[in-house]
């Protein structure tokens, strides 16, 4: 008979992939630009159009990096920081939660 895993082996591996993912970045000069709303996340103005910000890009209070539509209005979401854009957390397109993280910055 083949010896069967420990009771408790198995789940560890799904709680540490949990915990890396609501893991604080390492750097504490990395801070997260968080959804307001619940809604669909856009990129661009329109499709035919860059998007508003890439990785690496860098942002001020007032720019603008990204639209959340809700119920059929475009809610334009300022960075409300200044820094770098090191990684963008959310595809185009995709719905949102309320204080989803949307990108992460180094300020």
């Amino acid at each position: 008979m083949a010896a069967m895993p420990a009771a408790g082996a198995a789940p560890a591996p799904a709680a540490d992939a949990a915990e890396a993912d609501d893991a604080p970045a390492a750097d504490p000069r990395v801070k997260e630009i968080r959804s307001p709303m619940v809604g669909t996340f856009y990129r661009r103005p329109a499709p035919d159009q860059d998007p508003y910000v890439d990785v690496g890009a860098s942002v001020s209070e007032d720019t603008v990096v990204c639209i959340v539509e809700a119920m059929k209005v475009n809610n334009e979401i300022k960075a409300e920081l200044d820094g770098d854009i090191v990684e963008i957390l959310v595809e185009d397109g995709h719905p949102v939660e309320f204080d989803q993280p949307l990108f992460r910055v180094r300020t």
